[in-house]
């Protein structure tokens, strides 16, 4: 997927604070890797953000360019990502940041700015990132869609319920991940499709997922799979690490990290997370994100033993407004216009009716009188379903203007299953 401009030699435009923001090519990737390493405190020999030949070549590595020397760094992943409604094309945004030396300097809004105005001449309407800062990307349109847990699980005290599924003809192998690289890309594959926010991922993300450098490892065994086959062939898989302790007893107390775990069966995901559970001399199971409706909450005895730490997952950003909202599916009939500000895309603003239900959606510019306005950031912040708009309504972040209309918008946004990603890119 490349974008319209598609360019051969970097292409430079220059911001009206004197930035210059343009694309980079192959010879400057290391100076590029160093200044995101800078700028998000991440050791250089431990970044693996992909940057492949057809990212470059494609336009989709900005920097911001100061006397000939890359200060400031985006790219934007092109994802097939599952939305409401199924796998769309989404702008997977990553390695933001500005050198140290010359922060607030207008360098990031530079960057933003071109790159939303290279998304919207190309295939993707919605854009998605993880922010290290959340006040940031809310200034460029950017709103928090999904949640995500650190759940925390001592297993003395956990048990599996006596009633979860089971399948006899299942059988549980322990196996090295590249090994099985296939069978762990086809669970994915499916797995991702069930799950809005999930990406498809290609052989750098693979790359990414299955790293086992030793400085990744501090003290902890090499990264483990636990992989679930049945006579269909693969239907789920653990990745996990796991590090031997002992307690001032000498009783074990060894803890086990878990990486991510993906199943396409209830069966598969219930033997894995009983393998995971029950691992000799492991006290502890952690698991540094899981989705709030995680199936494990349901499958234990007690879902209070899986202590959980919220915070944000997925940020979105409605690049067009009028393309996202007719690409995405609707639980329930709504018929209503939306007056939209947006200080960064203009082509957003305005007053948008949209008519929408379960078998489609068209939304169109207009000129009727607007039952609701709201910011793309409270919108974007809406779009997978799991942030409702009567939260930002408490807060005063957006004006019903016809009663009803924010519950009638919640609820044909709303979906039963939470949003996530996995895996951070």
């Amino acid at each position: 997927m490349t974008f319209s401009h598609a360019p051969q030699e970097p292409v430079t435009t220059t911001a009206p604070d004197s930035w210059t923001v343009r694309t980079i090519d192959e010879a400057e990737i290391p100076a590029f890797r160093q200044v995101a390493s800078e700028a998000l405190n991440i050791p250089l020999a431990r970044q693996r953000i992909p940057l492949s030949q057809e990212l470059i070549d494609s336009g989709r590595a900005l920097a911001a360019d100061l006397d000939g020397h890359i200060v400031g760094t985006t790219v934007a992943h092109p994802f097939t990502m599952t939305l409401p409604g199924g796998p769309r094309p989404v702008a997977g945004v990553s390695a933001v940041g500005v050198s140290p030396t010359h922060r607030r300097r207008g360098a990031l809004s530079a960057l933003m700015r071109r790159q939303l105005a290279d998304l919207r001449s190309g295939n993707e309407a919605v854009a998605a990132l993880f922010a290290s800062e959340g006040g940031i990307y809310r200034r460029f349109g950017y709103g928090p869609a999904s949640r995500a847990g650190r759940v925390v699980v001592r297993v003395r005290e956990a048990a599996l319920r006596r009633d979860v599924p089971r399948d006899p003809g299942l059988r549980i192998r322990l196996c090295d991940p590249e090994d099985v690289r296939e069978q762990l890309g086809s669970v994915h594959r499916a797995a991702a499709l069930e799950r809005v926010g999930e990406f498809q991922r290609d052989g750098h993300w693979w790359d990414k997922v299955l790293s086992d450098s030793q400085d990744q490892q501090d003290g902890c065994t090499g990264l483990r799979c636990a992989l679930v086959e049945g006579d269909q062939g693969p239907q789920g898989y653990a990745l996990y690490r796991v590090k031997q302790q002992w307690d001032e007893h000498w009783v074990a107390d060894s803890r086990l990290w878990l990486r991510e775990v993906y199943a396409t069966t209830p069966a598969a995901r219930a033997l894995l997370w009983e393998h995971v559970l029950t691992r000799d001399l492991v006290s502890t199971v952690t698991a540094d994100s899981l989705a709030r409706d995680d199936a494990l909450y349901w499958l234990l005895s007690d879902p209070h033993q899986a202590r959980t730490t919220v915070s944000h997952g997925l940020w979105v950003r409605l690049v067009d407004v009028r393309r996202a909202l007719e690409q995405r599916s609707y639980a329930a009939p709504v018929d209503m216009t939306l007056e939209v500000t947006d200080a960064t895309c203009p082509e957003n603003a305005g007053r948008w009716h949209l008519s929408a239900g379960p078998d489609g959606a068209h939304c169109a510019s207009t000129d009727r009188g607007a039952d609701l306005s709201v910011d793309v950031a409270e919108l974007g912040a809406a779009y997978l379903g799991d942030v409702r708009l009567g939260s930002h309504r408490a807060a005063g972040l957006l004006t019903e203007h016809t009663d009803g209309a924010v519950e009638r918008l919640d609820t044909a946004l709303s979906r039963s299953a939470d949003a996530h990603c996995r895996l951070v890119f």
